[in-house]
């Protein structure tokens, strides 16, 4: 059982889930905790915050990317039966409580953040930043917390010029590494959908996500976690591999200072704590 009051751990992440059938981050802090995206059930989070001893009532808020369902399905309920407030901007409101979608969220819960600006709870510094995919309004998280700082992009076509500061500046990155583009290729997909993935609107390339990194590799990143692996047009072997394969050709030497994970699209991770 985790002791939050241990001064031996200032920071823990965790991925609950991460792909498309359901997306859902834990950050907390000795005394709380924060969700970004719930896109697993309720009773999911639940489970998973008692069993590493963290109680519901530590957690201060839930934080959603988009409205696309593998991000907000444990939307409604968690918010109604914890009260717990939920944050995001006015549009992604408008695209999550308007037809279609139609969420019966408690008003009291609705809590509106603007882009690029930070807010403060919970002993962490949010800011919103936008990125590009194929729904009303997509934003990514950066997070600071003391001289840490998480950044969380997990649907996005490419890296434009608003989300690459933010990825850039991390020192615990998640990130889309949705597709391996021969899979994709080669797939059963149709070509509809094919094109809507590679669009600058829909997902992230493993190379995509390996050249940026490459390109931007510090010292100071601590931890990747390649995040929202296609079931069907990626493996998280060919995920690592294109990333270490691309470090090695830049000529980048990790020696064990920064780990690199693939996130479990089903399982919560381990539990990584910044210290």
């Amino acid at each position: 059982m985790l002791t939050f009051r241990s001064k031996s751990m200032n920071l823990i992440f965790c991925s609950l889930s991460s792909g498309s059938s359901g997306n859902c981050y834990y950050l907390g802090n000795e005394l709380h905790g924060i969700l970004i995206d719930v896109g697993i059930s309720s009773r999911s989070i639940r489970k998973f915050l008692e069993n590493n001893g963290i109680s519901m009532q530590s957690i201060m808020g839930v934080f959603i990317t988009h409205n696309h369902g593998d991000h907000i399905r444990g939307l409604e309920v968690l918010t109604r039966r914890n009260r717990i407030p939920a944050f995001t901007t006015q549009n992604i409101w408008n695209s999550i409580i308007m037809p279609p979608v139609r969420m019966k969220i408690p008003g009291d819960c609705i809590r509106t953040i603007p882009i690029q600006q930070k807010i403060h709870l919970a002993g962490f510094d949010i800011e919103a930043f936008p990125v590009n995919h194929d729904a009303p309004e997509t934003i990514g998280f950066h997070i600071c917390a003391g001289n840490k700082k998480i950044t969380i992009a997990t649907d996005l076509g490419h890296i434009c010029q608003n989300s690459a500061p933010y990825i850039k500046a991390a020192n615990l990155l998640v990130i889309e590494s949705n597709y391996d583009e021969e899979m994709l290729l080669q797939g059963s997909y149709p070509p509809y959908l094919k094109a809507r993935i590679k669009s600058d609107n829909g997902h992230l390339a493993n190379h995509q996500m390996a050249t940026f990194l490459a390109d931007n590799f510090h010292e100071k990143i601590t931890h990747i976690c390649l995040a929202h692996l296609s079931k069907n047009n990626n493996t998280p072997e060919k995920a690592l591999h294109c990333l270490y394969s691309t470090f090695k050709e830049s000529g980048i030497l990790l020696n064990g200072q920064t780990h690199i994970i693939a996130l479990n699209r089903n399982l919560p991770t381990e539990l990584i704590r910044l210290m």
